[in-house]
């Protein structure tokens, strides 16, 4: 689809839409309070984190765009991945691949969590305090180079083309933004649908500053892995997690600036992002981020 001379994916359409139908739920159906600083203080917070996605997408696009087209002329040519050494009935192959590489992000995910280097970028994600729909599109830009560098080794090992790869992100994009939304959805609806994709109950979990709930529900479409690995877990009463992370609660750490130094910050420390104590690697800070990644947690 294209508006004008700027082209427009299906998929970034049909999440465009989705974001802004959350979002206008989450003001008239709040699951969690409102910003404490009212309507400004929530369009500063969502205009930063849907500012960092979108220049996050226009980097890789620019950045990794001709790698997999190339990559996968390569696979191809060469008949690499599983799904291209047998023939497949075409409804086999897309399911297969579509539930082998949600497993792989379920794995993805929970390495973020357990691989030190790897949760300093991701803890970008988990310091916002004000979980809502914008939330799920807030990731440090060097996550992002890093979970694509990935991918560029998974998808060639499954035999994945890029129209898989495009009806995964199709799928899974507004799932995305469904379980970090905000929407304070009926419990029939957000427990009902838990058998067949992860919800808002879910994933309001792994938002949790505790951290055994933190380190649980790693799932991005489907729940099943985390039952499977023994990593699911639910509040019964979800309103009383706190949100965020509790050495990133500082206003400076919450702006772009901020932000985009979180991954330099050693864990458990609670200094400004202005302070170069707080943000310098070394002195252990190493060292501690695997208390921050299994320790009791804050």
């Amino acid at each position: 689809m294209s508006i004008g001379r700027v082209e427009i994916e299906p998929k970034t359409l049909v999440a465009g839409v989705f974001l802004i139908v959350l979002w206008a739920g989450e003001a008239f159906a709040p699951f969690y309070p409102h910003f404490r600083g009212g309507l400004r203080e929530r369009l500063l917070h969502d205009g930063r984190n849907l500012g960092l996605g979108v220049v996050n997408a226009l980097f890789l696009a620019l950045l990794f765009g001709a790698a997999f087209v190339a990559l996968e002329l390569w696979a191809e040519s060469r008949s690499v991945g599983l799904f291209r050494i047998v023939e497949w009935p075409l409804w086999l192959e897309v399911g297969l691949i579509l539930l082998l590489f949600d497993l792989w992000m379920y794995v993805w995910h929970r390495a973020n969590h357990r691989i030190p280097f790897l949760w300093r970028f991701h803890r970008v994600h988990h310091s916002d305090p004000e979980m809502d729909v914008t939330t799920g599109i807030r990731f440090h830009p060097g996550e992002m180079v890093l979970s694509t560098v990935a991918r560029m080794v998974v998808i060639p090992l499954l035999g994945m083309s890029l129209w898989h790869l495009v009806i995964y992100e199709a799928l899974l994009l507004p799932v995305i933004l469904f379980h970090h939304s905000n929407v304070r959805l009926p419990r029939w609806m957000d427990y009902g649908l838990l058998p067949f994709v992860v919800t808002p109950a879910m994933h309001r979990v792994h938002h949790s500053r505790w951290q055994p709930e933190t380190d649980s529900n790693y799932g991005s479409i489907l729940p099943w892995w985390d039952r499977l690995f023994g990593s699911f877990r639910l509040r019964q009463d979800a309103r009383t997690i706190e949100l965020g992370l509790e050495e990133f609660d500082g206003d400076d750490w919450q702006t772009l600036r901020g932000i985009l130094k979180t991954p330099l910050a050693p864990p458990g420390s609670p200094g400004s992002p202005e302070d170069p104590s707080s943000g310098r690697p070394g002195d252990g800070a190493m060292d501690a981020v695997p208390d921050r990644v299994h320790g009791d947690g804050a």
